[in-house]
């Protein structure tokens, strides 16, 4: 579990793309991606369905975890790796009880320490603090700092994730000041070569722990 929840967290995109999403998930593996969220607003639960499976499918032949977004009972029927969290979603408890102990549960703490603090008393596996920078997938999302982080490492004994905006130009100053995992949406999947970008964001972290 340490190894997974370490590293890059590539999040799939909403946005319509000609390639697909399971072949952009391959690469992202390939290029270091440890955990994969699926993340679909969409109205059509079948076919997020669909899209579940073939990623899960995907990622267990690349050797990396899959978490969904919000939808615990869709995490369920798929036995999914995990599921996060966001200030709407539901209670950490509740999705411990259905997903089991081996389930990796992220919780959604935007800029708030209190709220990590309460989510490892719920029995989470990862606390999310962002956004950092501006995002272009949530741009009025709140901001973070990374002193934040620091003093999340310094409190929270859970592995601890930065997201927004991220690049692997400031990334690295995350790192430093506390990040386990940064977590990327269009930084990856945006990218003309989705393995070689994802490659630059794995490159940050220390050797040892890659």
């Amino acid at each position: 579990m340490s190894q997974a929840l370490h590293g890059l967290y590539a999040i799939t995109p909403t946005a319509p793309h000609p390639r697909p999403l399971t072949e952009r998930v391959a690469e992202a593996i390939a290029g270091g991606a440890r955990l994969i969220q699926f993340r679909d607003k969409g109205t059509d639960a079948r076919a997020r369905e669909q899209q579940a499976r073939a990623l899960l499918d995907c990622c267990r032949a690349g050797g990396a975890r899959l978490i969904i977004n919000d939808d615990l009972a869709l995490a369920a029927r798929i036995h999914a790796d995990g599921v996060h969290l966001g200030r709407d979603d539901g209670d950490p408890r509740d999705a411990r009880a259905l997903l089991g102990e081996g389930a990796i549960i992220g919780v959604s703490c935007y800029d708030a320490l209190e709220r990590a603090r309460r989510a490892v008393a719920a029995g989470a596996s990862y606390v999310a603090f962002g956004s950092f920078f501006a995002s272009p997938t949530k741009p009025a999302a709140v901001r973070a700092t990374p002193e934040l982080l620091d003093a999340a490492r310094r409190e929270i004994p859970l592995p601890r994730v930065a997201i927004g905006g991220i690049t692997p130009q400031n990334g690295g100053l995350l790192i430093a000041a506390g990040a386990d995992m940064l977590a990327v949406v269009s930084g990856v999947f945006a990218a003309p070569d989705v393995a070689v970008a994802a490659r630059a964001y794995t490159s940050l972290f220390p050797k040892e722990s890659s």
